[in-house]
């Protein structure tokens, strides 16, 4: 149960499925607290077969439950960046020029870390 998200928040867009990892959500939850404004999230949870993954070679993080895509730019973005790093976040990807910015967040083991990359 969070504090801050809804199930529907965290879901698949494209089939509706929830997988969301719990422990996940708790680091989620206290990054919020700690910024002191809503985490406005664009993708979580994807299943295999979302338009996105099945474009892909191997699956992408988000299919682990592990992962999130925060819409946020300028000083809300350093702010995350900071918690994020507090809260032994290992994989964040940045999309920060032009429309649509956000942060990735994850923390599946499943994946290299840690790491930090732009799209």
């Amino acid at each position: 149960m969070s504090k801050y998200f809804t199930k529907q928040e965290l879901a698949c867009k494209h089939c509706g499925s929830q997988n969301f990892d719990e422990q996940f959500l708790t680091v989620l939850d206290s990054m919020r607290e700690a910024c002191g404004f809503p985490f406005i999230i664009s993708s979580a949870y994807r299943c295999p077969e979302h338009p996105i993954e099945a474009r892909k070679s191997k699956l992408g993080e988000h299919t682990t439950g592990m992962a999130v895509d925060i819409v946020v730019n300028r000083a809300q973005a350093h702010k995350v960046l900071v918690e994020a790093v507090k809260h032994d976040i290992q994989r964040i990807g940045f999309q920060q020029k032009g429309d649509g910015r956000f942060i990735h967040l994850g923390c599946s083991p499943e994946f290299p870390s840690p790491t930090v990359w732009s799209y």
